[in-house]
């Protein structure tokens, strides 16, 4: 046993060493225990002070705790009693704290639970209610729908009834309701094609009842209308002016035409002018608005009407390309080569008519567009809801723009022109009867065609144009007129006369 005076042989700071290695211990043990010389190593040394030292500190641990028993057992006894008293105090508070919240719990929590419920009932009837008032105007869109587009198509028959007999009741009514199918369809659109959770017509896609209307009503309507606006738009000429609403396309022979001009009176023509002005009119205006949107709100400047610019561009083609058959099959057949001239001076008067009309329309207000102007400035930003301040593009100006032209008639000319020059190459090549009678009259060709080119680009006279257009173009303006169809004279003869040699 060691004691304070007696201090144990063992090194207990080394074995307490956080640093102490026992492999460096027993190496130490080796080496001390044995002569380096040695070939076989004695261990039983080593091992018996190892042993040794265990025993000792075992002793000096029966030791101690045997002297420390009593502190010990006193030490730990005050613990305990110390926890117990902790641990009552705390269970009176826990056994508090557990009463509160179970009378938290009866008097807020089962409530919340009951809110809650009533609160998501009342969500499910809030969005209930919206998805029936939202169903509710797409049937009254519907029905209204239906209605305009019958009463138009009732009083389009009435009307080409009436035609015959000089008269057109309602027309002009059937053509605004024309428009209104448009205006509704893109109201319909706007609700069946929402762009965010909060639209009215959200979640409108999985009725049953909506998607129906949709399939039975909604498309097939808005194709008959698209159709039938670019029906009237095709169909569109001058002899139309003189026609009913039935007629096709067609035109007629300067005899019939003079015969037709002094039968009809001037009061019953300019009525029926004005007819075909606010047929084609509101056909022009409902392929402005049926024309796709994105579902994002564009500035009205910056839309392009692509279904409208398609359907004038087809007619246009349509002029061009007629034209250019007609005088084709005349330059092989030279005896009708006057008629082809004047049909064809016909077709581009045609498209100086729509030109003309075109130049007379303002594009409608688009429900779909943005007229607000936003102008920023280096402190604030103002936004201003004055329409006029941003205005759509005119729709001259986008069908300028589509066929990279800054005048109808000139691309109607020079188009022609750049058809017909293979044909008349053709013609030439291959001789025959044609070819000597084209060389032998191309002086009086020449004059045909230019005179063919100054009478087609002229302003018509019919109810399609204002006095003012038809007062310049006799007047101051008609000068500067008469110099760009000849300039478009000259591409015509150089094209058709040109092959033709000297």
């Amino acid at each position: 046993m060691t004691t304070e005076s007696d201090p144990s042989y063992i090194d207990y700071k080394a074995f307490l060493d956080p640093d102490f290695s026992p492999y460096s211990f027993a190496n130490t043990l080796v080496t001390t225990t044995n002569n380096p010389s040695d070939t076989p190593l004695d261990l039983a040394t080593p091992l018996s002070r190892v042993l040794f030292d265990v025993q000792e500190v075992d002793t000096h641990i029966h030791t101690l705790t045997t002297k420390s028993a009593i502190p010990l057992l006193s030490h730990t006894e005050s613990q305990v009693t110390s926890a117990q008293r902790i641990l009552d105090s705390v269970e009176s508070q826990v056994q508090a704290l557990t009463e509160g919240y179970k009378r938290l719990e009866q008097d807020v929590i089962k409530k919340h639970e009951d809110a809650e419920q009533v609160r998501i009932a009342a969500e499910n009837s809030l969005e209930t209610l919206r998805l029936a008032k939202a169903v509710g105007r797409c049937l009254i869109l519907g029905r209204q729908l239906m209605g305009q587009v019958a009463a138009f198509n009732n009083r389009s028959i009435m009307a080409s009834g009436a035609a015959g007999s000089g008269g057109l009741p309602g027309a002009r009514e059937d053509y605004r309701a024309l428009v209104g199918a448009a205006y509704t369809l893109i109201q319909l659109r706007q609700l069946l094609n929402p762009s965010d959770e909060k639209d009215e017509g959200y979640g409108l896609a999985q009725i049953n009842v909506v998607r129906t209307l949709r399939t039975d009503l909604i498309n097939p309507t808005e194709n008959t209308v698209k159709s039938r606006a670019q029906q009237i738009v095709n169909r569109f000429s001058l002899s139309s002016l003189s026609q009913d609403d039935a007629g096709n396309y067609y035109s007629p022979s300067p005899e019939l035409a003079t015969t037709t001009s002094s039968s009809s009176s001037s009061s019953s023509s300019f009525a029926h002018a004005e007819g075909v002005k606010a047929r084609v009119t509101a056909a022009i205006s409902a392929l402005y608005l049926l024309s796709p949107t994105p579902n994002a709100t564009i500035p009205a400047d910056e839309f392009q009407p692509d279904l409208l610019l398609q359907t004038l561009r087809g007619y246009i083609h349509n002029a061009i390309s007629g034209a250019s058959s007609v005088l084709s099959r005349a330059l092989s057949i030279p005896p009708q080569i006057d008629r082809a001239l004047h049909e064809v001076s016909m077709r581009c008067q045609n498209v100086v008519a729509l030109e003309t009309l075109l130049e007379g329309i303002k594009p409608p207000n688009h429900p779909g567009l943005s007229y607000t102007l936003t102008t920023t400035t280096t402190t604030t930003t103002t936004s201003s809801t004055d329409p006029s301040k941003r205005t759509a593009t005119p729709i001259l100006s986008s069908l300028y723009q589509a066929l990279d032209t800054t005048s109808l008639v000139t691309h109607f000319w020079r188009s022609l022109a750049s058809s017909l020059n293979p044909q008349v190459q053709n013609i030439v090549s291959h001789g025959g009867a044609a070819a000597r009678s084209l060389k032998s009259a191309r002086q009086k060709l020449r004059e045909d065609i230019r005179l063919c080119v100054v009478r087609g680009s002229q302003v018509p006279r019919a109810g399609v144009v204002g006095a003012d257009r038809r007062e310049q173009s006799d007047g101051v303006g008609a000068g500067a007129g008469q110099s760009n169809w000849e300039r478009e004279a000259m591409v015509m003869v150089n094209a058709v006369v040109g092959p033709l040699g000297r």
